[in-house]
């Protein structure tokens, strides 16, 4: 990780241009009719998180694999119900607006023409590559989300956080171990046990049943993390209702590779790239044969006066 000598911050792109695109209006166009605001969303994006918490170093994190193969095969519901074409080899095709997949490529071209740092790493989730390079970081850590699942990795001894979306990028949720533990009385490393406990219906993950949020909060509040709930299970002297004990017992098959799926992983084969925030793009002429393609207009030419200061 070239480039990092302070603030961190980590961009889990697919999950900004997703909200890009369903909030800035389809009638943003490229000069040829193409709806450009997925593109020109995130730029915006970018600019006013830079302005606003001027990170060191910059990586927008892809999904190289949406659905790792290696996850489907412990819980094979795992984002079941997002698959839109299944493929022998490679990654399965995921349900993606019909006028949002052409701007993917856009957007990558485009951070690349700026010299923003773009990783992806085959049969891994931006999720992982988010995980490994915060586990690697040596400085303070924003990672810029709307997947609550990266809960799990907020550590303030560490200066980790989320900036969770709630309207844009203008208005963030500082997410931090005390903000947590009051939603939902976990720390950041508690938050993975919790979630999978309680399944998530988005991600086909079925958790225990019966055992909900607060429940599950609970449990973990008694008994410290899933290993020593499921010791308690085999407690007959453990403070657990008998149905709670029967719903655990029997969820034994999924609990056991649960923590695989849920947890992020950490040990991500990252490539060498330079992290620094860049001053001046990376490719001039091929930024401007971009802006003048898309009409990028000035979301780019403000993130460009950003990125100079």
């Amino acid at each position: 990780m070239r480039g990092v000598t302070g603030r961190l911050m980590l961009l889990d792109t697919a999950s900004l241009y997703f909200r890009a695109y369903f909030g800035v209006p389809d009638s943003v166009k490229a000069p040829d009719g193409t709806p450009v605001n997925a593109v020109r969303g995130l730029l915006d994006f970018i600019d006013r998180l830079v302005k606003d918490h001027r990170p060191d170093a910059l990586v927008a994190c892809m999904d190289a694999d949406w659905r790792p193969q290696w996850r489907v095969d412990l819980i094979p519901s795992y984002k079941a119900h997002r698959v839109a074409e299944e493929h022998e080899v490679g990654p399965d095709e995921e349900v993606v607006p019909d006028t949002l997949s052409p701007q993917v490529p856009v957007i990558e071209a485009v951070l690349d023409a700026l010299g923003i740092a773009r990783v992806g790493v085959e049969g891994y989730e931006a999720d992982d590559v988010i995980g490994t390079f915060t586990a690697r970081a040596k400085g303070p850590v924003d990672i810029v989300t709307g997947d609550r699942d990266l809960y799990q990795l907020v550590d303030d001894a560490r200066g980790i956080r989320v900036l969770y979306p709630l309207k844009g990028v203008g208005t963030l949720q500082l997410t931090d171990e005390a903000w947590l533990r009051e939603k939902y009385g976990v720390d950041g490393r508690g938050y993975a046990d919790l979630a999978l406990l309680r399944g998530d219906p988005s991600d086909g993950l079925p958790g225990v049943p019966g055992i909900g949020e607060k429940t599950a909060a609970k449990l973990l509040t008694e008994f410290g993390d899933l290993a020593g709930i499921m010791a308690a299970v085999d407690d007959p002297k453990a403070k657990l209702t008998p149905t709670q004990r029967k719903r655990l017992d029997e969820s034994r098959p999924y609990l056991a590779v649960a923590p695989t799926v849920v947890r992020v992983a950490g040990d991500v084969p990252l490539p060498d790239v330079d992290t620094a925030l860049p001053h001046i793009p990376h490719d001039q002429a091929a930024l401007k044969g971009l802006a003048e393609r898309w009409g990028l207009g000035g979301s780019l030419q403000r993130l460009l006066t950003t990125l100079a200061v």
